[in-house]
Formats: structure tokens, C-alpha cells, sequence
């Protein structure tokens, strides 16, 4: 399929770009809830899960079918910070590269693995992050209120 990815129709509606035209009457709608974490989840990871599991609860926007997509967030939060000590690490016993460069055994200096795991990490936390509108561009595109939402409201009918 080529394009761009089609938006949920609740996220049309609070976006202000919902047309009857465009809405897809037969969409899914999950109730919303507070999945569980997996008990795979290590300890950075899962510190992340508890961390905006809540917050994203609050806003209305997680299911239980979320549970993977929000657990692919955190292994990749945590991955990014277990990468991140341990070039800290690396960093204390290199005073010249501070562990951005390894050497070879051929003696070749070559940019450290764990640069790569780290920014391979963080650029899928980011793009799991979006997903769920937790950076400031993706927060942009909505509009959420968390409480005392009013009764007769259009997002109140569709349980946003």
C-alpha cells in the first residue's frame, strides 16, 4: 500500500479533519484500559512501561490491544539506555574518543557497535513514541482532555 498511513477516525475527529466521506464506518474500536505489562520487560524497560503507561490511560488513547506496541516502545527505551551506560562507561576509560571508537585487532579505529545499537534503539523508541503522541510534533495533531469532558460533547460520544 503506498501512501501514507490512514489515520484512526477518532484521531480524524480530534484533529478537525474528519469527513463523512473519508470515515470508515466499520473501524475497530477497542474499549479503552490499562494493558498490563509483560513480564519479559527488564528493568529500564519496564521502569518506562510504569512510567507513561498511566499517562496514556489518563489521555484515553491506550488498549489492551496496545500492550505489544507500547512493550516494542519500552524494550526500545530501555535497549537505547542499557547502550547509553555502557558507553558512559566507556567513556570514563577513553579520554581521547571517550568510547565513540574501538580499535580493531588489525589496530583500525573503527566507530564503537554500541553507537550504532544506541541510535538504532533511540530511532525506533521515537518511532513507537509517535505512534503513541508522545513527542511534541505528534502532539501537535491532537486534542485531548483528560477530564470533565462535556456530556453532549462529539468526543464524549465517541468515548474520547
Amino acid at each position: 500500500m503506498r501512501g501514507r498511513k490512514p489515520k484512526p477516525s477518532g484521531l480524524k475527529l480530534v484533529t478537525g479533519t474528519e469527513r463523512a466521506d473519508r470515515v470508515n464506518p466499520d473501524e475497530p474500536q477497542p474499549p479503552r484500559s490499562c494493558p498490563e505489562p509483560p513480564g519479559h520487560l527488564k528493568a529500564e524497560a519496564r521502569a518506562e512501561w510504569d512510567r507513561v503507561c498511566e499517562q496514556l490511560c489518563a489521555l484515553g488513547i491506550l488498549s489492551q490491544i496496545d500492550r505489544a506496541a507500547l512493550a516494542a516502545y519500552c524494550q526500545a527505551y530501555g535497549r537505547w539506555v542499557q547502550a547509553e551506560t555502557a558507553l558512559d562507561a566507556m567513556a570514563n576509560r577513553d579520554a581521547v574518543t571517550h568510547g565513540l571508537m574501538i580499535r580493531t585487532q588489525s589496530g583500525n579505529a573503527i566507530q564503537n557497535p554500541l553507537v550504532g545499537t544506541a541510535n538504532k534503539a533511540m530511532a525506533d523508541m521515537m518511532r513507537y513514541a509517535a505512534e503513541f503522541g508522545m513527542t511534541p510534533s505528534a502532539r501537535t495533531r491532537i486534542r485531548a482532555e483528560c477530564e470533565g469532558r462535556p456530556e453532549g460533547s462529539v468526543l464524549a460520544e465517541w468515548g474520547l
